[in-house]
């Protein structure tokens, strides 16, 4: 989890209790603040799992890029004897 997620969650809890509580009191405009905040919470939370997303393959990447290279080595080393 990194700060997209965590700001993510937190806006969306926050809009989800603002508009109920604008559904609660018929307050339109706290019902429409809360949409917009719940709403602002679940892009940021897709942000941050894109990022995570993309910080996960670019360290599989690197692990395979070392694995090949040993292997690599390995074999120069074979075919060296």
């Amino acid at each position: 989890m990194n700060k997209n997620n965590a700001k993510g969650v937190i806006d969306e809890n926050v809009g989800s209790a603002k508009r109920h509580l604008g559904n609660l009191s018929g307050n339109t405009r706290t019902q429409v603040e809360g949409a917009v905040q719940e709403l602002k919470g679940k892009a940021e939370t897709a942000i941050g799992n894109l990022k995570d997303a993309v910080r996960d393959a670019k360290d599989d990447a690197l692990a395979q890029r070392k694995r090949n290279e040993e292997v690599d080595r390995e074999r120069h080393a074979a075919n060296r004897v």
